[in-house]
């Protein structure tokens, strides 16, 4: 990878809103090819109306090896390779943890555990060829520190279970992956400004607002360009890590 953005090819997973359409705007501006990999296509044109040609959109769902193996096979046809994933697709639930069934707890950790798996299965088959990548996965400030209103409540033990296990799984393919320089590392979020928390009280903002020491709620083009800066030579030799970016809150 060049010690500079501008010249990679990258899968962006949950790229329609939220951090991930953050993170393909902000590849783009850089200079990144960028393959954009969301569940409805439809959602995918809306959120980039303009297209540049350094971006390909595909419809996909990060819970099927198939689909995932079929978007890293878009992005090497569209660009000629793959050099970084970008895993930002991500579930939650807003039911109270004690009305949660078996199928909601399957359907978080379907996405969150099971979609993380086979989408970094998938790249890292095509980036061993190359001898040479990047894997950026999503995990929670939530599993050292659990925000008023938030993971604390609702569905947030299902969520935040999903979102440690993403901790090991790191670690794991870290390890295994090294030999064939890839990194592997993920991003833990604090609250952050995404449809996710759209359902939030005012009062329930205000309460994680004063959890930050910088008295704000972070941006998803905060998080997003914190795991830009995973993929690049910047962090050349920095894997197996989980990067928090909370503005301080979790020490609070």
């Amino acid at each position: 990878m060049s010690s500079r953005q501008g010249s990679q090819t990258v899968l962006v997973t949950g790229a329609a809103s939220g951090i991930g359409r953050a993170c393909v705007r902000h590849l783009l501006a850089t200079g990144e090819r960028v393959l954009a990999m969301d569940l409805r296509l439809a959602d995918l044109e809306a959120a980039f109306p303009e297209r540049p040609e350094m971006l390909a959109l595909r419809e996909g769902d990060v819970r099927s090896a198939e689909d995932c193996a079929a978007a890293v096979d878009a992005a090497v046809a569209a660009f000629g390779r793959l050099d970084a994933l970008m895993h930002w697709a991500g579930r939650h639930s807003i039911k109270p943890w004690e009305d949660l069934t078996a199928a909601d707890l399957n359907a978080i950790l379907e996405v969150n555990v099971t979609g993380s798996f086979l989408i970094a299965q998938a790249a890292a088959r095509h980036m061993r060829r190359n001898r040479s990548g990047a894997i950026v996965l999503t995990g929670s400030t939530a599993v050292i520190h659990a925000p008023i209103g938030g993971a604390a409540g609702n569905g947030g033990p299902a969520y935040v279970a999903s979102k440690a296990a993403i901790t090991g799984l790191v670690r794991s393919l870290a390890r295994a992956l090294g030999p064939d320089n890839i990194r592997v590392n993920a991003v833990a979020p604090g609250v952050t400004e995404t449809p996710m928390i759209g359902n939030y009280s005012a009062e329930t903002r205000e309460a994680q607002t004063r959890q930050s020491p910088m008295g704000r709620i972070g941006t998803a083009e905060e998080v997003a360009e914190a795991g830009c800066m995973l993929i690049s030579q910047a962090a050349r030799y920095v894997s197996g890590e989980v990067l928090i970016v909370n503005g301080a809150t979790s020490f609070g």
